[in-house]
């Protein structure tokens, strides 16, 4: 199934629980071959990235399946863990390069190919390249495919020249068993850096520092593997919290680490929503009217782009004009020309969006470009007038588990096809 199918006009109320955090989970996947033994980890979501992920993993001859429980169990099988990843799969799913320090933590060599994913502009990897080089990784680049030995690794001291998570991620993890002390400056700050980090010490690593700046590693020998529970997805709950904010409804979103979700609270607050903390989670009201903001996405702790998209969503129903500054990925404003599918005004300047308001939204036939954008769509269908069908809503089931059910149970009209 491709395709979502909305009947808008329905306010969302009720509860809802965020699933596990994608971008955390595929990391954490990734660095269980890294351990002797079984990882277990609990609390991952069963959406289309992590499919990806385990079929990659089943590629370099790690055996995986899902327990009656829900978790997934991850262990190398007999004659070890492969040091190439498949091109196919790789493509499919920017978070296959994170097998690239995976691998060279534990292999000390790695064929890794150059990742795909959501179009969503350009995210080289040329500092994470520099991250392992310093560490003493030996990288050739050919073919579509990253070539790297690391005979004879050392702790250094990296510099990022932007706190790239993608980058931090793989540094760590190959710094994590590398001999001496690593030193990360600069480091990305996002919660799933210190989940990572956490998983990791959870099996022996000695890791300081993660949510701040600096990293510092001390390699170890061996990791032994764990139970891991991974944490809640911000971006999901964002993304359930601007939907009743936009819908004119009432949400309790569960399962939730609220002080990730400050920044979102922080600009619902602003268009008039009401937020407040809860023993359960975060409850959003919806206010009266949706009031303009400006937005300037940042590496955490800053807003997140990847919640610039609802953002736009909602705002298109302001009463008086936005501006959404993208100072993350170029890309991000291909949701502009569906939303004006649907009769929301927005001009695009470079990384500037002026978002003028307007009293209703239409439903339309629209195309998901990438995930955020399909969430995007989702949340405009459900306050638009008739019926809107967003295509390629694939990219939607790579990072929302069960989103149609989830909107359903909260009074939505959505059906798959």
């Amino acid at each position: 199934m491709d395709t979502l199918i909305i009947d808008g006009g329905n306010p969302l109320y009720g509860r809802v629980r965020a699933s596990g955090a994608k971008n955390a989970g595929l990391v954490v996947m990734a660095a269980s071959i890294m351990a002797d033994g079984e990882t277990i980890l609990d609390n991952l979501p069963r959406i289309r990235d992590v499919e990806v992920m385990i079929e990659i993993l089943n590629g370099v001859n790690v055996d995986t399946h899902w327990n009656e429980d829900g978790s997934l169990s991850i262990c190398p099988a007999s004659g070890g863990v492969k040091s190439h990843t498949c091109y196919e799969l790789s493509k499919l799913l920017r978070a296959s390069n994170l097998f690239l320090g995976a691998m060279l933590g534990c292999l000390k060599e790695a064929t890794v190919s150059l990742p795909g994913g959501c179009d969503i502009g350009s995210r080289p990897m040329d500092l994470h390249i520099k991250g392992i080089q310093a560490l003493g990784a030996e990288v050739v680049i050919e073919h579509g495919y990253i070539f790297a030995r690391a005979a004879n690794a050392k702790g250094a001291r990296i510099y990022l020249d932007f706190p790239s998570v993608g980058a931090t991620e793989n540094i760590m993890m190959m710094a994590a068993k590398t001999p001496g002390l690593s030193i990360i400056e600069n480091a990305a700050k996002e919660p799933e850096i210190v989940d990572l980090a956490n998983f990791l010490n959870s099996m022996g690593g000695r890791i300081r520092g993660a949510g701040t700046d600096v990293i510092k590693i001390e390699g170890v020998e061996r990791f032994k593997a764990c139970r891991y529970a991974i944490i809640p997805d911000r971006i999901e709950a964002g993304t359930y919290m601007v939907g009743a904010a936009v819908s004119g409804g009432e949400v309790l979103v569960e399962n939730v680490i609220p002080t990730h979700l400050h920044p979102i609270v922080a600009k619902l607050q602003e268009t008039g929503a009401q937020v407040s903390e809860t023993d359960g989670g975060i409850l959003v009201r919806a206010g009266q009217k949706i009031l303009p903001v400006d937005i300037k996405t940042l590496p955490y702790p800053g807003f997140p782009t990847d919640m610039q998209s609802q953002m736009m969503a909602l705002l298109s129903l302001g009463q008086g004009s936005s501006v959404i500054v993208e100072n993350v990925f170029e890309n991000r404003f291909q949701i502009v020309d569906e939303l004006k599918r649907m009769g929301a005004h927005i001009k695009v300047e470079g990384h500037t969006a002026v978002v003028e308001g307007v009293p209703t939204l239409y439903g339309a036939r629209v195309k998901a470009t990438d995930l955020r954008a399909g969430a995007a769509l989702v949340l405009a269908g459900l306050v638009a007038r008739g019926e809107t069908i967003i295509e390629d809503a694939i990219h939607i089931f790579r990072g929302y588990e069960n989103i149609a059910s989830k909107l359903r149970d909260l009074g939505a009209k959505v059906k798959e096809q």
